[in-house]
């Protein structure tokens, strides 16, 4: 799931919400922003901006002198004042930490390992640490000083659907300080660290898998082609809570804890489940009736393999846990529930994967532009290699831990370009300016 930005078409919403894909996009000398059906100067000044008469001259040559300063080393050229790295900061930055967090414990997964993959999985899973401390703390600070800004991303039907992105960034670095970060930390810390990140994930997930679709239901306005691989971001974050909840769950106190952890583990895959099936048949539905849309919004058709891996993800890992908590046979018809389920569910994998590879390669022979989007290419392609191992695992087919490992290849390399393209954004800037407006 990932995220990122595009043209959006719905009436009544004129932006693009998220980041520019290069400089060159800016329409208007004052880079002006449209929030909701407004569009407000980004050079406004908020009180906490604001200064006295007095101080206007020293400040505004402290802040050129700043400016000269950074784009002499390269720094933000991009950028009229280096203070706006804050003004449109989403939640879908979030996705960047997804898809790299997702990096690490798949290698942990591999049915296949060789030497050094640990430690490898193990600097990533670090990297990804420092990511969710870093982005949250800027986050913070965005609510802080651009919180009309901050407020109206829950009113856009675009920027919304990636409410879901924090929710799974916690989950995934929670899973991969179990998996990890005991090494490390030690198994206590390492276990509480984790717990907590859980729990965080888990009822941040549940929040937006209620909240947005009902922001859809009763606020939003959508047209039939509004339909995106975004609106999977706010129902797949249980699905994460469900499979890295598996993890957790030969850590929890024998008896009702332990019952309940995977009875809820359960419910919440069940609750995903069926939510994207319902999304997915709605994208397929817009694709058919209303063709790719905007070239930027392609990235977002991989989505739909982020729950489909990890649901194929979860199933395994809470069929292997079921003994712990439920008698026979329903222990054993969960654990059964792994290949009936999983198997069937990795065709459909395969077909969306030819699907999404072939759309792609279209979009990118005319144009597919940079954008936070690309991060789709990442955190789903993760479940698939997670699901192809639990897969491998679970059958011993030898042509699925192939499989795996193929897929763990394909995404270090969009891990790398998309990382790559992405620091580059920072360091111009462009990443951090305000949405264009879509064309009429």
């Amino acid at each position: 799931m990932a995220a990122g930005t595009f043209d959006s078409t719905t009436p009544g919403n004129s932006t693009t919400v998220g980041d520019r894909t290069t400089p060159d996009d800016r329409t208007t000398p004052g880079n002006s922003t449209t929030v909701g059906d407004r569009t407000t100067p980004d050079d406004r000044t908020t009180p906490d901006d604001s200064t006295t008469p007095d101080d206007s001259t020293t400040t505004d040559n402290a802040a050129v002198a700043l400016r000269h300063s950074l784009h002499r080393i390269g720094l933000f050229r991009d950028l009229d004042r280096p203070r706006d790295v804050l003004a449109h900061l989403g939640p879908n930055w979030y996705a960047s930490i997804m898809g790299t967090g997702i990096v690490a414990n798949a290698a942990v997964t591999l049915p296949v390992q060789v030497p050094g993959l640990r430690v490898g999985a193990t600097v990533v899973w670090l990297a990804a640490s420092v990511m969710l401390v870093a982005l949250t703390a800027a986050w913070a600070a965005h609510w802080t000083r651009h919180r009309a800004v901050a407020r109206s991303h829950a009113s856009n039907p675009v920027m919304a659907q990636f409410y879901g992105a924090p929710p799974m960034a916690l989950l995934t670095v929670g899973a991969g300080t179990l998996l990890l970060g005991q090494d490390l930390l030690g198994e206590v810390v390492a276990v509480n660290t984790s717990a907590v990140l859980w729990t965080l994930g888990t009822a941040a997930g549940l929040a937006s898998a209620a909240a947005i679709p009902y922001l859809m239901f009763t606020r939003h306005e959508l047209a039939p082609d509004s339909t995106f691989g975004g609106w999977l971001m706010p129902v797949v974050p249980p699905m994460v809570s469900a499979a890295t909840g598996a993890l957790l769950v030969p850590y929890v106190a024998v008896g009702q804890a332990r019952l309940a952890l995977v009875v809820a583990c359960y419910a919440m895959f069940g609750l995903s489940l069926l939510a994207s099936v319902i999304v997915t048949t709605l994208i397929w539905y817009r694709l058919a009736m209303h063709k790719l849309g905007p070239a930027a919004s392609v990235p977002t058709l991989w989505i739909v393999l982020g729950w489909l891996g990890q649901s194929i993800t979860a199933v395994n890992l809470l069929g292997g846990v079921a003994h712990m908590a439920l008698p026979a046979p329903y222990a054993t018809a969960f654990e059964a529930l792994g290949l009936v389920y999983g198997v069937p569910v990795f065709g459909f994998t395969l077909l969306w994967i030819a699907l999404a590879v072939a759309v792609t390669v279209r979009t990118a022979r005319d144009h597919l532009p940079f954008a936070l989007t690309w991060w789709s290419f990442t955190f789903p392609v993760g479940t698939v290699v997670t699901g192809t191992s639990a897969l491998a695992l679970r059958t011993g087919l030898d042509v699925l831990a192939w499989l795996a490992v193929a897929f763990y290849v394909g995404l270090i390399a969009a891990w790398a370009t998309v990382a790559m393209r992405t620091v580059r954004g920072c360091v111009r800037g462009h990443l951090f300016l305000p949405p264009a407006p879509a064309p009429a």
